[in-house]
């Protein structure tokens, strides 16, 4: 079996409860869902979807990079939207981080921690 490393960065919310911010297994990082807490306040400040998103984003970098790797290197998402009727301001965001067009699942879910509007998962090679 391969061996499993915990990803911690201080550049992302911590993790709040029984689960690492990724997890390196061989020559791929899993992350764990990031939610737009800004890490420095550990508050929600973002309103807008947009504006969550970009946050979320600056959250899986730093999470992707303390584990080796990087946007570039995504196989697959799953992205999780409060509304579905955000989906086009979502995807806009996106675009511009996941510029090599990952797979990709995108669902609307009834409620997300703390009544966010979004949550994004990777899955990339180091």
């Amino acid at each position: 079996m391969a061996e499993l490393t915990k990803v911690s960065t201080d550049n992302a919310p911590k993790a709040i409860g029984p689960y690492s911010q990724a997890i390196v297994c061989g020559n791929m990082v899993f992350t764990s869902g990031q939610i737009p807490i800004n890490p420095e306040s550990g508050n929600v400040e973002e309103t807008t979807i947009e504006g969550q998103a970009e946050q979320v984003m600056k959250n899986l970098g730093a999470v992707l990079v303390a584990a080796g790797s990087g946007f570039e290197k995504a196989v697959k998402t799953t992205c999780f939207l409060a509304d579905m009727g955000d989906f086009a301001a979502f995807n806009a965001v996106y675009a511009k981080y996941f510029t090599t067009n990952p797979a990709r699942s995108c669902v609307a879910v009834k409620t997300l921690p703390k009544n966010v509007l979004v949550e994004v998962e990777v899955i990339a090679v180091l």
